[in-house]
């Protein structure tokens, strides 16, 4: 009994420490925007920060690609900044208030989580999607195209990837993931003649279709395409990285390594 009045009292104590903590930061986002506060963060209002916030999420996903707990900390923290002034700013336009945001988010989990929150039973994943689903016709999110609810801002590769998904939803889908690379060996012969043409309208029409096959060949085989770029950018900057120590270290300049030379260093690199 004593241990889990111990572990009850424990929990009261980090819960009103989150509290405090939670508050406090509020209050400095307030103070941020009060007359004696920063004219920077005065200056800004619902809309002006969409690009910082843009930036800061994917500042948060470079942290994740690095594994670097420290910067995912921080990244967070800045992300969470983000929430609290829009919130902030628009109590001040008399909308809504954090408040608001945290019972809206609340009442919605707690809705569409009735397998957790209530009796509902579930065997699998697919399972919960679909009474996910099921619960936003309910809620009357109600679609006049599969393709509501998109975001028109998402990067083409996701959007593309989501518009796939979709579609697959009513049955539009290749059988499996081998149909789907003969479209993308069609695609390949198609972009191929463009380029020979040399109409630029024409390339790029065929480089999209090429892109969408792509992505549609990805998802088939369950990679999501978004995190394969992320990690191809990686590793050839990675190696170019390499290439410009050695060249370095010679005392070469980039300007100055012939072709030759970079590319044994490119080997070396990918052996690395």
């Amino acid at each position: 009994m004593q241990n889990r009045s111990h572990k009850n009292a424990s929990t009261n104590e980090k819960e009103e420490s989150l509290s405090q903590l939670f508050l406090e930061l509020v209050n400095i986002i307030k103070k941020l925007r009060a007359p004696d506060g920063c004219p920077w963060d005065r200056e800004q209002n619902l809309y002006s920060l969409k690009n910082h916030f843009i930036e800061e999420a994917y500042e948060f996903i470079d942290a994740l690609d690095n594994n670097d707990i420290e910067n995912i900390k921080e990244e967070l923290g800045d992300l969470l900044l983000h929430i609290i002034m829009h919130s902030v700013i628009a109590e001040e336009d008399c909308f809504f208030s954090i408040n608001d945001v945290i019972e809206s988010i609340s009442s919605k989990l707690i809705r569409r989580h009735p397998h957790v929150f209530s009796d509902l039973k579930v065997k699998n994943t697919d399972d919960v999607m679909k009474h996910w689903e099921a619960i936003k016709v309910n809620e009357g999110k109600t679609r006049t195209s599969i393709f509501d609810g998109i975001p028109r801002s998402l990067p083409p590769v996701q959007q593309s990837y989501k518009i796939q998904k979709r579609a697959a939803k009513t049955g539009f889908d290749w059988s499996n993931a081998s149909e789907c690379m003969e479209k993308v060996e069609e695609e390949f012969a198609e972009l191929k003649g463009a380029i020979k043409s040399g109409e630029k309208e024409e390339i790029e029409h065929e480089m999209g279709d090429m892109f969408f096959a792509l992505i549609n060949l990805a998802r088939l085989m369950d990679i999501d395409p978004d995190e394969s770029i992320r990690k191809v950018n990686q590793r050839f900057k990675k190696r170019f990285n390499y290439i410009e120590e050695k060249l370095s270290e010679k005392q070469i300049s980039l300007k100055d390594a012939n072709l030759q030379e970079m590319e044994k260093l490119w080997q070396e690199a990918k052996k690395q």
